[in-house]
């Protein structure tokens, strides 16, 4: 951050006449839980605080609270944290960068973080201090989505609820006497499906989004075609308790009310986790959330990162939002969880590999919020696939061929993986018995990697399937592919089933040592008929002499809470939809190989020696 610039008083004064005069009249009470300390003032609508007054301030801003209604009439109304410009002179305005989320609360992000005192939340100062956003001419304002920190209402988890208040605060910020009426939207994780949601609505005032690691349809976060997830259950309840938390004790008295609005409202928590019982994905209640759909002709200019192997925000649905969009796009998509550009891990490495997240980024803002012609022509899309190669592309994916490949069938018991377990066993390994995640599990929190498999068993199904066995799966595979070869986009997997259960879908690159790596799976709920599963949005590399296996049958992970049926399926007529892209024609841009690939690869590489082929990944050799 730059020194600090002289006038802030003036700068206070000057945006005390720039609030709404709707807002509160005074300052809160002190700070009480650091006895001996100094008073830090929060702010209000006509009481602006600087760093020098409070430490939770952002150098180099001034901070008022203010509150308006949600556009949906309900009676919500939201609570916003303005962060200004301290040397903004009177009667300049600057655009705006809007954050709108759960995280947001004066106590904490996700529970409380032992403040002493009330101030605006720090969870974007990376981007603050990155960016070296007020010196460059931004506003930064937070809003407390429905029922979280400052605002009222009745938490509605991506809902019609939310989306009115992704409205109203884009309007409203756009609206502000400081403000140029030119807004953008910028979040991780929960802020940034957010923003999503604000691409989806079309406001003119609206000129870009940056959402970072993003749900794309909220149905996908909690089932999988109708199997539950583990966190069913966890993520209400991670988001209730976050609605609930109290406030500060010096936080103003128009705060403390709204963030208690559960206390006399307690249908708000009884409501929310109702929505998630529903398994159904054509309810309207899921239909009204399915972003990527919702999405279908919007063209707000828009920068997304996802990682293909994070276990949190997947990505499901990302090229169906993508293909529905057709405004400008940027990515950076990758081999990495969930993480922010910018983030580093414990040695220093950037965790995306990717030098100038805040560089770029305040590029795209510049040129859209403010009309700037970019000083640097950045790639579209910058991609990391799984060799940990980084290239440039126009969009993505980018599709040489499609191809449809016979898998053919076979039958498999749906027994969650007991049968392959008890296999196992009987090759003088004992199995551990399956487990699930278990701990915080909202967006912002999730397990890393799930359970590992336990060491010998596909191999030792291998053995039991070649005794003649029908045990919890089968496998089919590619012949050796002749020269290198990227799986991109997203694979589909139809069939005709016989039998109700459950089934799983799995793609593993099989080295020439036997050596396997799975890298996409699905899983559905399925019953006699035809069925077509979508696997998750994928960018890997098969590299030449590998093998692709299909697996196909009961889940046995731990990744879901299946109920399995007992049934023997019969499969017949399956097949394989893939996008091929030739990685020769691969033009490169800077980046290093993420380091969460290698911990990827430690948890997810398995013994499963190639058995005899049926199909070739790429038919008649040529891309």
């Amino acid at each position: 951050m730059r020194a600090r610039r002289a006038a802030v008083r003036a700068a206070s004064a000057l945006v005390a006449t720039f609030a709404l005069t709707a807002g509160l009249s005074g300052f809160a009470g002190p700070a009480t839980a650091a006895s001996g300390t100094a008073p830090s003032p929060a702010a209000t609508a006509t009481g602006p605080v600087t760093h020098e007054e409070n430490d939770r301030v952002p150098e180099g801003s001034v901070w008022t609270q203010h509150y308006f209604p949600s556009a949906d009439d309900s009676g919500t109304e939201l609570h916003a944290d303005v962060l200004l410009p301290d040397s903004l002179p009177k009667g300049k305005k600057v655009p705006v960068i809007l954050s709108i989320g759960p995280y947001f609360a004066h106590s904490g992000q996700t529970g409380p973080e032992g403040f002493t005192h009330a101030g605006p939340s720090a969870r974007f100062q990376d981007f603050i201090e990155g960016a070296d956003l007020f010196d460059n001419g931004y506003a930064f304002v937070m809003v407390d989505l429905r029922g979280f920190g400052g605002s009222t209402g009745c938490l509605d988890w991506g809902g019609p609820g939310e989306q009115a208040d992704v409205k109203a605060a884009v309007a409203w910020a756009a609206k502000q006497p400081w403000s140029t009426g030119a807004v953008g939207m910028y979040g991780k994780s929960y802020d940034a499906v957010t923003g999503l949601i604000g691409n989806n609505l079309d406001q003119r005032a609206l000129k870009a989004v940056v959402a970072q690691e993003p749900v794309w349809d909220m149905y996908q976060y909690i089932y999988s075609n109708g199997v539950p997830r583990p966190n069913v259950t966890g993520t209400a309840g991670a988001y209730n308790s976050i609605a609930t938390m109290e406030p500060m004790a010096d936080d103003d008295p128009h705060y403390q009310a709204n963030a208690r609005y559960e206390d006399t409202h307690p249908e708000c928590l009884t409501e929310n986790s109702a929505g998630y019982r529903i398994a159904d994905q054509r309810d309207e209640h899921w239909t009204s959330r399915d972003l990527a759909k919702l999405a279908k002709g919007s063209d707000t200019p828009l920068f997304v990162t996802q990682g293909f192997i994070e276990n949190n925000t997947k990505p499901e649905e990302m090229e169906e939002y993508l293909d529905n969009h057709h405004g400008v796009e940027r990515g950076w998509l990758g081999q990495w969880d969930h993480v922010r550009g910018g983030d580093r891990v414990g040695d220093g490495r950037l965790a995306m590999g990717r030098e100038g997240w805040y560089a770029e980024t305040l590029s795209f803002y510049d040129q859209y919020l403010k009309g700037t012609k970019p000083s640097v022509r950045y790639p579209a899309y910058a991609v990391e696939d799984s060799t940990g190669a980084w290239r440039a592309q126009r969009t993505w994916p980018v599709v040489e061929r499609s191809v449809g490949l016979p898998l053919g069938g076979g039958s498999y018991v749906d027994d969650g993986g007991a049968s392959a377990r008890a296999a196992l066993t009987a090759s003088g390994t004992p199995a551990p018995k399956r487990a699930q995640p278990s701990g915080t599990w909202d967006m912002e929190n999730a397990p890393a990697t799930e359970q590992a498999q336990p060491e010998g068993l596909a191999e030792a199904q291998l053995k039991s399937l070649r005794a003649g066995d029908t045990t919890s799966s089968f496998f089919v595979w590619s012949r050796p592919v002749k020269r290198d070869v990227r799986v991109t986009g997203t694979p589909r997997i139809s069939l005709k089933a016989k039998g109700e259960g459950n089934i799983m879908l799995k793609l593993y690159d099989v080295a020439p040592d036997g050596s396997a790596v799975m890298f996409d799976e699905q899983v559905s709920l399925v019953e006699s008929g035809r069925l077509s599963v979508d696997l998750k949005s994928t960018d890997w590399t098969l590299t030449a002499g590998h093998v692709l296996a299909v697996e196909i049958g009961s889940i046995q992970t731990g990744s879901w809470r299946d109920t399995p049926s007992g049934e023997i399926i019969q499969v017949s007529g399956a097949r394989l939809e893939l996008a091929l892209d030739d990685p020769a024609d691969d033009i490169a841009t800077q980046g290093d190989r993420s380091p969460f690939l290698d911990t990827y690869l430690s948890q997810y590489t398995v013994r499963l020696p190639a058995g005899p082929p049926s199909f070739s990944v790429v038919p008649g050799g040529r891309l």
